[in-house]
């Protein structure tokens, strides 16, 4: 198959959705399908990239690490001529996912929308953040999958919550897989030789986005309480983002600087090694559609501590592979990492297995498989008409296709809207 994937978000930027892409795409590729990615430019991006296509874009828009994709009428059109894609899939509803719909329907093609994430919590990046846009983010959304044919939700929990909020297409639950292999053996003593972490240090680790959306003052509260009791403890982390300042002035003032490690972004073989040097994984966010980073932890053996919420109670058994905490406190957490530095060497081995056999279960192969046979599925139920037309004909049918894509479109953008305003005025429905 020929698989053409459109993203707001894709390398060298550090995310869900960035890493979600890129791991699919070379596993559809090492099977022998071709795939081409849609994204916009970053900076410091590769050079001399293969099957992908950058659309200009605005640089850290409104002081985050995301870019904008310009609209640029065309540019795509040779390249998607040569490359001749059979399906369509968008994995935002916006920017780039507006592309996605006009090509689906110009070229007659399957359209295929993953819904990664819960667009509510990522409000506060746009100007005139309000309920209000929340409520039409929502409502944006769930038209844009009403207009796919093929929804992907990466966890029963958001499954769930699109079609109680009105999805009415076909939604099948593919979380992103780990790879294994990547994950599961790592240099962990180096890491700490390399930050001046003892042996005998208890490190408790995070990997991610370091961004307001991710709980990430809560985390650093927790965790710096944490240490207060624990002279030997540090907390390492591996990421990047806005959010970074906010931990470091955390630790400042309870006068942990020294026990506080950051790597900045990790690859591959260096990333592995990270979780390696790591004793467990402490997760705060409320905002995941799944537990990627979860599975990547248990793929390295770690148990996890994290709060109940969508995507990450699907990965985090209590007391089996880690702490699934109900309550939203530093004391609540506190005492969910203090459980796991209490266990026994048999109980915490027996913890780290459970972890390595959550890992497996979202494996990528596991995965991969699922979403190629959605896409053959599609690929028998939607096959375009072969009736021969002239020139003209094919044109004018053509026009009309993108007409619809347009009309579609603007029916979704004005509806939510719409809808939106109603609520606030005197409606009573409410979406959940």
């Amino acid at each position: 198959m020929n698989i053409v994937m459109l993203t707001n978000t894709y390398t060298p930027h550090v995310g869900g959705v960035a890493r979600s892409v890129k791991a699919f795409s070379e596993e559809y590729r090492k099977r022998g399908h071709r795939v081409l990615v849609v994204a916009p430019t970053f900076p410091d991006m590769p050079i001399n990239e293969i099957d992908v296509v950058r659309i200009p874009a605005i640089q850290q828009f409104n002081a985050s690490d995301f870019s904008v994709a310009l609209p640029v009428p065309g540019l795509l059109t040779d390249a998607l001529d040569s490359f001749q894609p059979d399906i369509v899939h968008a994995h935002h509803p916006y920017l780039l996912g507006m592309t996605a719909i006009r090509i689906a329907r110009y070229r007659n093609l399957p359209l295929v929308f993953t819904h990664h994430t819960l667009y509510e919590q990522y409000t506060h990046y746009v100007p005139g953040d309000s309920p209000t846009l929340k409520r039409f983010v929502i409502e944006l959304a769930t038209r844009y999958a009403n207009l796919s044919d093929q929804v992907f939700a990466p966890s029963e929990s958001i499954r769930d919550l699109l079609q109680k909020r009105g999805v009415t297409k076909p939604v099948v639950v593919i979380s992103t897989g780990v790879k294994l292999d990547h994950f599961m053996t790592g240099d962990g003593a180096r890491v700490r030789t390399q930050l001046h972490i003892s042996d005998e240090a208890f490190v408790v680790g995070h990997l991610g986005r370091l961004a307001p959306e991710k709980n990430l003052e809560f985390l650093a509260e927790a965790v710096a309480a944490f240490l207060k009791t624990h002279k030997h403890a540090c907390f390492l982390v591996v990421g990047v983002g806005p959010s970074e300042q906010m931990i470091r002035q955390v630790f400042s003032q309870q006068g942990l600087e020294s026990r506080l490690h950051f790597t900045g972004i990790l690859q591959a073989r260096e990333l592995a090694d990270a979780l390696h040097a790591m004793d467990l994984f402490a997760f705060s966010s409320k905002s995941e559609t799944q537990g990627m980073v979860l599975t990547e932890a248990m793929a390295a053996g770690l148990p996890v501590v994290a709060l109940d919420a969508s995507g990450v109670r699907e990965v985090v058994k209590d007391r089996e592979n880690g702490r699934l905490l109900q309550e939203e406190s530093i004391e609540t957490f506190t005492d969910g990492l203090q459980w796991i530095a209490d266990q026994p060497t048999e109980r915490l081995e027996a913890l780290k297995h459970s972890a390595l056999e959550t890992a497996e279960v979202f494996s990528l192969s596991n995965t991969a498989d699922k979403a190629l046979s959605c896409y053959q599925v599609l690929l028998q139920t939607s096959i375009p008409s072969t009736s021969a037309t002239s020139a003209i004909d094919k044109y004018w049918e053509d026009t009309l296709e993108l007409i619809k894509a347009e009309w579609d479109i603007l029916k979704g953008v004005t509806g939510a809207a719409t809808d939106v305003l109603l609520e606030d005025e005197d409606s009573p429905r409410k979406r959940p």
